[in-house]
């Protein structure tokens, strides 16, 4: 049985900070944040616009307050790190929290509480370490007072203040006056040279709860005369209940109550098993909306039908029709190829779930999320409340990937809690998740290029058709601008060509789709680089020396190549293996990937991935390659099996057993080259999912001659 993990409400946080135990509570706002309407720069938390909380109490324990959620990646690791190089401590003295939702907690890179677009350590990179320099010279300031010395020569080591004249203290016992201190404005923060953690591998400080137990997810929430509710939704994405027959599920066994929701049905028992064996017997008529009718050919026919449209464009260099024309006028060439890419899930081990307690006057939600402002304001709204009364507990995410960044799972619990007078946990089945997911987009792509009487590239197009996530998600970005997240890996085409012209033309396909880990680099970098492949052969090139052609300039992308070329043996493939290759940056990391492939009965194995990792300076070397090696397997899983497919508006894949993952024999062998960098911080959580699609049919069209141009592999019978 897990034990309770305490998660700490900001109201008990500011209780027990400075103001009445005497103890160092530093919080920071950086140029560029904006403060909220007449917030004053005080130390009171309230009126901040903070990135990150730092608490030294008078008995010398030191917490954070991580603001973002904890789903594998290793932010609860990463970022005290951050906090504590500054601070002068040893990463085990710090003890991490979740922090509330709480605007103070916004993600700059992205405007709102969130995590996602691998941004964690790259929004905190500065923000964590200038709030760990001031606590520490103002905790330097006050010992000084203390002992009546300047501060000059004085340093900080594992906890404790040293003075020039060898007199030590403890951070606890200057606490309380440290707290009365102005912040610092300016603090110099360590360079490179002087860092002492990071940069340097590290335990995860998350492992211990993890093995023992006692992390608590989602799933593992009890609270005390909690009920559990299992919800009835409608088979047909975006239906809903016409009426329902409950007298057989109010006769069983445990059940409370039987509550119609928003989102669907709910059956509230003393046990969830219960409410799952009645929530089975209810009859329900359902009115099945607009996608009835709806299948996979109808929205890859949409998609096809759209894509005889132009597009807005989102990049124009040049004149890539001028190109176009010369190329076929004068003995070049023009290339032109479509692709296409399916509907994906998510996948997550631990299904969607919410346990929300409603009261008259305020709400607590413990729910594993990656966007918390959205979650409280989401269940503000189930519960009739504003969102300031309802407080959100963050528990470790068994999983994100971008399903957490939905709420669709949070009203039912909370309307439940409302209706019943009790705290409800509302978990979702392996069925339910699958079959009512908010699926990666599907596109339908296609790319145009030119090569000269000599060979030369002289025009590249790429035209991109498909739904857009962030119209639905945030409207706003998009109303006077392209989706910024539906052409990365794209817009940003890396190689030298005089002509490039890439454009977007969003085409809805009536059924809600949503951020899936890389979210559209995995889409736009299998035809980007997949059709560079193309032109490289079309050109009688060798794949890797062609890319190196066209990057002249450009020492990121070829560290990362030519890390490839000597790391991973490229070009050197033993008997009836190739090699395959694909480039990309993306979220700041500049990676190169190989796949080493055979045929083996008609079957792609895949035998080898081998990726190249320029990230900037990295917190956690180990945090990198395992995130690697974890995108890796991810998009292992997409390229060979990942499918969603429809008829008459129901997904057909239910469970594990249609949905196919990878097992772990089936995991290719997995090699990581991280490139040294004094860069800035790149994301690393998602960007190699992105590169193993291109990479594995590269390496098929050179085993097989067969060039694939949709995805999954199964679909051509090589998996």
């Amino acid at each position: 049985m897990s034990r309770p993990q305490r998660i700490v409400d900001r109201r008990d946080f500011l209780k027990a900070g400075a103001a009445l135990s005497g103890g160092l509570v530093i919080a920071i706002a950086l140029p560029g944040c904006s403060k909220q309407p007449g917030a004053a720069a005080t130390l009171a938390l309230k009126t901040i616009v903070a990135n990150a909380w730092l608490r030294i109490g008078t008995d010398d324990r030191i917490t954070f307050l991580c603001d973002r959620s904890e789903m594998g990646q290793g932010v609860y690791t990463a970022l005290p790190m951050l906090l504590a190089e500054e601070l002068g401590v040893e990463l085990s003295k710090i003890q991490v929290q979740f922090a509330p939702a709480e605007a103070a907690y916004t993600n700059n890179l992205i405007g709102t509480q969130i995590t996602g677009g691998s941004t964690s350590v790259r929004d905190a990179w500065t923000k964590l370490r200038t709030a760990g320099a001031q606590a520490r010279e103002m905790l330097i300031a006050a010992a000084c007072q203390q002992w009546n010395e300047p501060t000059a020569g004085c340093r900080v080591e594992n906890g404790a203040i040293i003075s020039s004249h060898g007199n030590r203290i403890n951070f606890g016992a200057v606490a309380e006056a440290a707290a009365a201190l102005p912040v610092p404005k300016d603090v110099k923060l360590k360079s490179r040279e002087q860092f002492t953690l990071l940069g340097k591998e590290q335990l995860r400080l998350d492992t211990p709860a993890k093995v023992d137990g006692s992390a608590q997810y989602g799933i593992d929430v009890k609270l005390a005369g909690m009920l559990y509710g299992a919800l009835a939704q409608s088979p047909v994405l975006g239906g809903s209940v016409k009426a329902v027959d409950d007298h057989a599920a109010r006769a069983m066994p445990g059940v409370v109550a039987i509550v119609n929701t928003s989102t669907g049905v709910v059956v509230v028992a003393n046990s969830w098993w219960r409410a799952r064996k009645a929530r089975d017997v209810l009859k329900i008529t359902w009115d099945p909306g607009p996608n009835a009718a709806l299948n996979n050919v109808t929205i890859a026919n949409a998609l096809r039908k759209a894509a005889a449209q132009p597009g807005r464009n989102v990049r124009k260099d040049g004149d890539v029709a001028a190109a176009l024309t010369a190329a076929a006028a004068n003995k070049g060439k023009v290339l032109r190829a479509d692709y296409e890419l399916p509907l994906l899930a998510h996948a997550t081990m631990e299904p969607q779930n919410c346990t929300a307690s409603v009261q008259a006057d305020g709400c607590d939600i413990y729910v594993p999320t990656q966007i918390q402002i959205v979650a409280q304001a989401t269940a503000a709204k189930a519960a009739g409340l504003k969102p300031e009364q309802v407080r959100v507990h963050t528990t470790f995410l068994g999983g994100g990937f971008g399903r957490r960044l939905e709420v669709d799972f949070i009203p039912a619990a909370v309307e439940a809690s409302k209706a019943v007078g009790k705290p409800v946990k509302v978990l979702w089945t392996r069925e339910d998740d699958t079959t009512h997911d908010a699926y990666r987009p599907p596109a339908f792509d296609q790319a145009t290029a030119a090569l000269d009487a000599t060979g030369k590239l002289t025009a590249w197009k790429l035209h991109l058709v498909g739904p857009s996530i962030t119209a639905r998600m945030f409207p706003a970005v998009v109303e006077k601008a392209i989706d910024p997240f539906a052409i990365e890996a794209a817009a940003n085409y890396p190689y030298n060509v005089a002509n490039v012209e890439v454009d977007y033309l969003r085409q809805e396909i009536g059924i809600h789709v949503g951020y899936l880990r890389s979210v559209s680099h995995a889409l736009n970098c299998f035809v980007a680089e997949s059709f560079m492949d193309e032109i490289a052969i079309a050109a009688g090139a060798d794949p890797l020396q062609w890319r190196e052609s066209l990057l002249a300039g450009k020492p990121r992308f070829l560290g990362v190549l030519r890390a490839l070329r000597s790391e991973a043996n490229y070009a050197q493939p033993t008997n009836g293996h190739s090699h395959g290759i694909a480039l990309m940056e993306g979220y700041g990391t500049f990676m190169a990937m190989l796949a080493d492939v055979t045929i083996e009965g008609g079957k792609a194995k895949v035998h080898r991935l081998h990726c190249a990792i320029d990230c900037g300076q990295m917190v956690n070397p180990s945090i990198v390659r395992a995130q690697c090696e974890s995108a890796m397997v991810f998009g292992f899983t997409s390229t060979l099996w990942g499918d969603i497919t429809i008829a008459g508006g129901r997904v057909q894949q239910t469970n594990f057993d249609h949905y196919r993952l990878a097992r772990i024999h089936e995991i290719p062998q997995m090699t990581c080259t991280l490139v040294e960098s004094a860069e800035s911080p790149g994301g690393v959580g998602e960007p190699a999912t992105a590169l193993v699609a291109p990479a594995v049919c590269n390496a098929l069209f050179l085993a097989t001659g067969k060039r694939l141009r949709s995805l999954p592999l199964a679909r051509h019978g090589f998996a």
